[in-house]
């Protein structure tokens, strides 16, 4: 060894600027350990706590989720550098997670089992390492926990709830609400869901009026007038302004059986109890002319352009030429008792009539017009009680629709072409009136007791669409406004009541309104004597 180097080895060992291991430790070095003590404290609880709201939001967030963990490249590890997050970002609190039903849950016998669960793994865990047997895989250690979670009826324990279920709605219940969520317009008929107001829009007084179910006392013009029967006397109501008329008071006795507008104009039939049938000038408050034949009262009329059928109590259907001063054109005996429905089909093909021999006849008009043929072309016979309601369909000309009354209280579909039945539908009540929907695929039925309602339904599924209630006694009779928006009710428990049940698309009303214009007066009217 140099003497240089041995010179440095005795400098080393004989300095005095080594750390002295003798003596009190110094107050700056006790200040010094104090404060790194303290911060090492304080990092541990925040890192503590850190991980602790990590792996709850991470618990209920999401289980299971892959964790980010850095790459191993020959064999060191790489991290990340992790990036700053700027000063607008927000710390994520887990506000997007679902917190479960608290009052329901019981986390008591959740964490018992879980616990349980972990007892009895570290045991297996304890018994594989002893008995050299293979560790459960994570998946299997899961699928043990969950199928540990399943205890008895789910109804009466529950680990987690999270929505109590819901009592099953009425049978005939009709959500108010679904309107609100749908994207297409409410009343739109593609929606499929729109809003049926369920209460009349209107109530008008009826005071002695008819409890009769075999007669038709009221009904609505194409020029918006509608015309009912009280007591002994006939009024006009105007829709429009509210203008109310009396047409025309019988004596002591004697009053109005039914009442039929003309399809167009202001031309009134009305039959009444002595067996004739009236012409009305409503425009002119005039009568123009009677027309006689039956021998009983006349309790039904149906209009076919210049042609008015009657049907009466006797069990015959006259057909009238208002043109031509003997106005009898032919006379129908297909009923043995009271003619009490009598309905043209919309082509005006056909002639259907009910009556209270729970009969429905289908008649088949003639060439030119002149009425139909003197038989029946079909004799339907499957009602159990008098059929007085009848409808044909706008749109199937072909489909005609019968309700029976209280001992049948069927509504049916018949196919004229062949005289079979389509379909059959229980409305559990008296069906007293039938109307089609021109503006929707609905059909409306009036009813009496118990409910005394209007029910809509859904054609051809035959699935209630809304039940519309307010009289108190049965349904006598209904008639639809000209833009087939509104029913018009006659009780027995003297009101008439209006229903906005078919209220129509905006758009489709639009286009419709262009190609149509204000009703007129009827063509035959000059030549009415």
């Amino acid at each position: 060894m140099s003497q240089f180097n041995y010179l440095n080895e005795i400098n080393s060992v004989l300095t005095l600027d080594g750390e002295i291991s003798r003596g009190p430790v110094p107050r700056w070095q006790k200040k010094l350990e104090a404060s790194a003590m303290a911060n090492s404290l304080n990092g541990s609880v925040n890192t503590s706590r850190t991980v602790l709201s990590m792996s709850y939001n991470t618990s209920f967030s999401g289980l299971n989720q892959p964790t980010k963990t850095p790459r191993k490249v020959g064999g060191d590890a790489k991290c990340k550098k992790t990036p700053t997050p700027s000063k607008g970002a927000r710390t994520p609190s887990g506000g997007d997670r679902f917190i479960p039903n608290r009052g329901t849950s019981n986390f008591e016998l959740g964490h018992y089992l879980i616990k349980q669960e972990q007892d009895k793994s570290e045991n297996d865990d304890d018994n594989s390492n002893n008995g050299n047997k293979k560790t459960p895989s994570k998946v299997e250690r899961q699928k043990l926990i969950s199928e540990s979670l399943k205890v008895g009826d789910t109804k009466s324990s529950r680990i987690l709830c999270y929505q109590n279920k819901a009592p099953a709605a009425p049978e005939s219940h009709q959500n108010p609400l679904k309107v609100v969520y749908s994207i297409n317009t409410p009343i739109s008929t593609k929606s499929g869901s729109r809003y049926i107001p369920t209460t009349s829009d209107r109530i008008l007084d009826a005071p002695d009026i008819i409890n009769d179910y075999y007669l038709n006392l009221m009904d609505w013009s194409a020029d918006n007038i509608v015309t009912v029967a009280l007591g002994n006397a006939v009024y006009l109501w105007n829709a429009g302004t509210g203008n109310i008329e009396q047409l025309v008071e019988y004596e002591e006795g004697d009053h109005a059986c039914a009442l039929s507008w003309i399809q167009e104009g202001q031309i009134l039939a009305i039959g009444n109890n002595t067996g004739a049938v009236e012409l009305w000038d409503c425009s002119k408050v005039k009568r123009l002319r009677v027309m006689d034949g039956h021998s009983a009262r006349v309790a039904s009329l149906a209009w076919n352009s210049f042609l008015v059928s009657s049907g009466s109590r006797d069990g015959s259907i006259i057909h009238h030429d208002v043109r031509s001063r003997e106005h009898k054109v032919a006379t129908l005996n297909g009923h043995t008792q009271e003619v009490c429905g009598l309905k043209w089909s919309t082509d005006f093909k056909y002639l259907a009539s009910g009556g209270n021999d729970n009969l429905v006849n289908v008649w088949s008009g003639v060439s030119g017009g002149a009425g139909t043929a003197t038989e029946p072309l079909h004799v339907l016979n499957e009602h159990q009680a008098a059929v007085r309601a009848l409808a044909w369909c706008p749109w199937q000309t072909n489909v005609l629709t019968s309700g029976g009354g209280t001992a049948d209280r069927c509504i049916k579909f018949w196919n004229v072409n062949n005289g079979s039945l389509i379909n059959s539908v229980d409305a559990k009540s008296q069906v007293c009136a039938l109307l089609w929907s021109r503006n929707y695929k609905e059909l409306i039925s009036a009813h009496g007791f118990a409910h005394n309602q209007l029910t809509i339904w859904k054609y051809p599924s035959m699935i209630k669409q809304a039940e519309l209630t307010g009289h108190t006694a049965r349904v006598l009779q209904m008639a639809m406004s000209p833009d087939g928006s509104t029913v018009i009710s006659a009780g027995a428990d003297e009101t008439l009541r209006l229903w906005n049940c078919f209220a129509p698309d905006p758009l489709a009303a639009k286009k419709a309104s262009t190609g149509t214009g204000k009703a007129k007066q009827s063509v035959f009217r000059q030549s009415i004597r």
